[in-house]
């Protein structure tokens, strides 16, 4: 009888043991035993020991082994070895086993093994445990694993509800919002709808109204120009009588119907002429009575020659590059803004004008304070230095223009006539006038000696931003928010040339050192070149879209400054246009000038600070 050991079924709950199964050598089962002996075909002839050769062996006979264990395997799914039912005492020892009652299974040990021992028991004629039982086990077995399978689908099941109930309270919540959203939506067009219908309903009142505003202000300019023909007027009576009185032959023409009917003239007719136009044509009416004031000056003849032009051919000479500009100098120069600067026309000093109502002396590049001035109301928006370099000319918000001497330390005269902001100034070279521009879309000549309006500069239809005197000359130049650029003849108070190109507010204009070409830049960042002999512009550059507020040319006019509301300093190159930028402002710059020579860019901004570039 041979011995043979089975695993046991593999319990859930419980380890693996074994069993022990006697197998009669007549047993029923059809299963044969093969003994595995050693094949002598694997036997390698000598002298035919190589690897080639003993590899093709091996692989011959695990090709047989694996032709005879197929074989096999068919034969055992046709005859199935049959299960052999479980003993008794293995019975008891699994069930001990698997309910883990170990003390319990060793008492059975030892009395198990000493009744066996003693032959108090036939091992040999035990009970077989019936296959209901096992069944059972298995089947119990399988139950409790499909509860728990059960309990772990419930589970799921419960959590997959409870995303399935969050989700729907999500959905439901954005449902609400949406239709709120869209309730709002609808009613914020129909608030839209009504307040368009009550603009529309206003909208005549309001055309209305700026046409009653627009009527203002030309009778506001209107009784301007009358007030000024009254003074006029005056003058000229006043110095007929002083010439009746001292003349006793020429006070009988002093009261002549001619003159009668001058002085009773009706605004109608002269409001629209300028203030020195009327005395003029007075003159013209009558050759005998001398309109124009005893201390009017003369305007030099405008065939001079820029005495500087040697001095300007010889800087254009040398080779000025944009990379070589490093800060060399910064100083705290006002407390607010710098809305100007202004060079002195021989030495070394620099104006700068500010929001704090001061305007200041600097000496450069060092940057000390030599002089402070004030006396405006309001804020000032530009200064300019007279030819002598003795007097300063300040424009502000208050409307006036004044005239600072820098002997006296104080102001020497204030001119008044621009019914709105004063932007800049420009003196003559000749230096008994000064040109000024303001918001009320209007531009003046001054005369400094008879400190009165010679002319009033009418053209542009918004506000006039910068003017400037071409050196050596009778020539105006402005530019204006109307996107346009005019050349007026001061002599005669006319416009010679307009300049159409900028589709945007222009903010400042300037000439070059030798006249022949024209720098501007708008309120979006384009700067314009501009020859003054040809209507259309030479060359466009954008430096935006942040605004530009001022350009400067260089003395040889090859490098062009531009001071950006973005905070930085462009640097443009004439002939190859080729732009770098200077940072070194925390605000908009507001303004740029070169020194004599170009040695130096100054710059100032929003920041209060000056910055001296070299």
């Amino acid at each position: 009888m041979a011995a043979r050991y089975k695993v046991a079924e593999e319990s859930v709950d419980g380890p693996y043991y074994l069993e022990k199964v006697l197998i009669p050598e007549d047993s029923e089962d059809d299963y044969k035993y093969d003994e595995v002996t050693v094949d002598d075909e694997l036997s390698i002839p000598e002298g035919e020991e190589d690897l080639e050769t003993a590899v093709k062996a091996v692989q011959g006979q695990t090709d047989a082994t694996e032709c005879t264990t197929q074989t096999e395997r068919v034969s055992s799914a046709k005859h199935p070895v049959p299960k052999i039912p479980e003993v008794v005492d293995d019975f008891v020892r699994n069930y001990l086993v698997k309910r883990g009652m170990k003390r319990t299974l060793d008492c059975f040990q030892i009395e198990w093994f000493e009744m066996v021992h003693k032959g108090l028991m036939k091992t040999d004629h035990m009970e077989l445990v019936p296959d209901v039982y096992t069944h059972n086990q298995l089947l119990d077995n399988e139950l409790k694993n499909l509860q728990r399978e059960r309990d772990s689908y419930k589970q799921a099941a419960f959590e997959a509800g409870e995303t399935i109930a969050k989700v729907q309270r999500e959905r439901d919540f954005h449902r609400m919002q949406h239709k709120r959203v869209v309730q709002e939506k609808n009613r914020l067009i129909e608030d839209i709808k009504k307040l368009k219908k009550h603009y529309a309903s206003y909208e005549p009142a309001l055309r209305q109204l700026n046409e009653k505003y627009q009527t203002a202000v030309r009778q506001k300019m209107l009784v301007s120009l009358e007030r000024d023909r009254a003074v006029s007027q005056v003058q000229n009576i006043d110095s007929s009588l002083r010439t009746a009185h001292s003349s006793p032959g020429t006070q009988k023409s002093a009261n002549t119907p001619q003159q009668r009917e001058k002085v009773q003239r009706s605004p109608e007719k002269s409001a629209h002429l300028p203030c020195d136009n009327i005395a003029s044509n007075d003159a013209i009416k009558d050759p005998n009575k001398n309109t124009r004031h005893p201390k009017d000056s003369e305007f030099p003849a405008s065939t001079r020659v820029n005495p500087y032009l040697p001095q300007i051919k010889a800087l254009s000479s040398l080779n000025t590059k944009s990379a070589n500009f490093s800060l060399f100098k910064s100083f705290k120069a006002h407390t607010m803004a710098v809305s100007f600067l202004a060079l002195h026309p021989r030495k070394m000093i620099v104006a700068s004008s500010s929001d704090d109502q001061l305007w200041r002396l600097w000496g450069i590049p060092e940057g000390e304070m030599i002089m402070t001035g004030e006396g405006h109301t309001d804020w000032l928006s530009s200064c300019s230095f007279h030819p002598s370099g003795g007097y300063l000319g300040t424009t502000s918000g208050d409307t006036t223009v004044k005239i600072w001497d820098f002997a006296q330390g104080q102001c020497v005269l204030s001119l008044e006539g621009h019914i709105h902001t004063t932007w800049a100034c420009s003196f003559h070279s000749c230096g008994d006038f000064v040109a000024s521009c303001s918001m009320d879309n209007t531009a003046k000549v001054w005369d400094l000696n008879s400190e009165r309006c010679r002319w009033t500069l009418r053209g542009h239809v918004d506000s006039v931003n910068s003017i400037s005197f071409l050196p050596f000359s009778n020539i105006l130049l402005t530019c204006s928010a109307d996107k346009t650029l005019s050349l007026w003849d001061a002599r005669a108070g006319l416009c010679a040339q307009t300049f159409y190109g900028h589709k945007h507010s222009c903010n400042y204009a300037t000439f070059n050192a030798t006249g022949d070409t024209i720098a501007s830049c708008d309120s979006f960042g384009v700067v314009k070149l501009w020859d003054v002999r040809n209507v259309s512009a030479m060359v466009t550059m954008d430096t935006g879209p942040h605004p530009s507020n001022q350009v400067a040319f260089n003395p040889n006019g090859r490098i062009l400054a531009v001071g950006s509301n973005d905070g930085t300093v462009k640097i443009v190159e004439v002939a190859s246009l080729h732009t770098s930028s200077l940072i070194a402002h925390e605000d908009a710059v507001q303004s740029v000038i070169f020194d004599h020579k170009g040695e130096y860019l100054l710059s100032a901004g929003s920041d209060g600070t000056v910055h001296v570039w070299s």
